[in-house]
């Protein structure tokens, strides 16, 4: 892609914040920049979300909410405190576990009033059975975690990034994410009774 007369490349380490330019002239109101930054940056952002959402439709409701959050907070975007595209992302990694635990919580509900999934045939299986009833306990194990702990597990296991990926997205020294990451599954291990 182009900005300005130079070719950029969205995924390389470049030491100068071309999304960051962008989210301050869009802080002034410029419609122009915002375009650009959508076609230079949503493709990430989607991709983001899909991983963390799964659901294609969701995803694409989600990224809409998120250039909309882009476009009406980017006066508060700090270019001292990162790199733009991390701000980006982090405002769609925050929309996208809000929406998981919208979903979750809906769930839940559903489930106190004796509710249950209808869209879901029953089978019968037992394997079925076991694999649902691991995943809830999962769930349950990580609700008990601290926040930054369960929010490295999730990216890391339900999101596929890195430990380096995910210091970038949270805004966290490296070493900060592993520890949380050790701990966190630490403290699962021990919800899950499995021996370490």
């Amino acid at each position: 892609m182009v900005i300005d007369g130079v070719e950029v490349d969205e995924f390389a380490d470049d030491p100068a914040d071309h999304v960051g330019d962008l989210l301050e002239r869009i802080a002034a109101g410029d419609q122009g920049a915002f375009a650009q930054l959508y076609d230079m940056i949503s493709g990430r952002v989607f991709g983001l979300i899909l991983r963390v959402l799964v659901d294609r439709a969701q995803s694409e409701e989600v990224l809409q909410e998120v250039f909309l959050e882009i476009w009406q907070s980017a006066a508060r975007f700090a270019p001292k405190r990162g790199q733009g595209r991390t701000w980006v992302l982090t405002i769609a990694h925050r929309r996208a576990v809000d929406r998981v635990r919208s979903a979750q919580a809906s769930t839940d509900r559903d489930v106190r009033v004796g509710f249950r999934d209808l869209g879901v045939p029953f089978d019968g299986v037992a394997e079925d059975v076991e694999l649902r009833w691991e995943g809830r306990r999962v769930v349950e194990a990580l609700r008990t975690l601290p926040e930054n702990q369960r929010e490295a597990l999730t990216l890391a296991y339900y999101g596929g990034y890195s430990q380096s990926e995910i210091a970038a997205l949270t805004a966290t020294p490296l070493g900060t994410v592993k520890t949380r990451m050790r701990d966190g599954l630490s403290r699962l291990r021990t919800q899950m009774g499995v021996p370490a």
